[in-house]
């Protein structure tokens, strides 16, 4: 099987996307940045759909989707954090927080298996929601940008969404030191 098959190529259109969110972030096109992120949502989708349906699942495939991912929701969490454009702001807190759950997983998973063995570690469904649940952050914080309003639920939002990023990274480490990530995929 080729390594660059349609399903990988819709993944690194979206890591390629991510910097142009960024950018249409910074010169305030909320129109722009909403419409990369939507059209980064639809290559996540169909990469999925054509890896699982269309028998293109790769283990570059595997290791990419959720690098891909990571940097469009991190580049995204920082830029509507920091930048001066935004109107309505992901807080400081939120976002140390799903950066720093990342960075731990990524620590942990270079230690076990530089220490322990090579270990594969498959999504779980609570890292799957946490996906999930920052998603629709960064989906309602940019749509409230573009249409120059608040929200008064966003707070519980940023609770809801701390809350499980945080619970996934305490469940992964955990996964990771009991020898159990082989047995999570779902």
């Amino acid at each position: 099987m080729p390594i660059f098959t349609v399903a990988n190529q819709l993944t690194l259109l979206r890591m390629a996307l991510a910097p142009f969110l960024v950018l249409a972030l910074t010169w305030g096109r909320f129109d722009w940045a909403l419409g990369t992120f939507l059209v980064a949502g639809v290559t996540d989708l169909l990469d999925g759909l054509i890896a699982r349906y269309g028998h293109q699942r790769t283990p570059l495939g595997a290791t990419l989707d959720p690098v891909a991912d990571k940097i469009l929701l991190g580049a995204t969490f920082v830029a509507l954090t920091w930048n001066s454009a935004v109107q309505v702001r992901i807080p400081v807190w939120v976002t140390v927080v799903t950066l720093s759950r990342d960075v731990v997983i990524m620590v942990a998973v270079v230690i076990v298996n530089l220490v322990v063995e090579r270990r594969i570690f498959f999504p779980s469904v609570l890292g799957k929601a946490t996906t999930v649940v920052q998603l629709l952050t960064v989906a309602v914080v940019l749509s409230l940008n573009w249409a120059h309003t608040d929200w008064a639920v966003l707070p519980y939002l940023f609770l809801a969404t701390v809350l499980v990023t945080v619970g996934s990274g305490v469940q992964y480490i955990y996964l990771a030191s009991t020898h159990k990530a082989d047995a999570t995929r779902s």
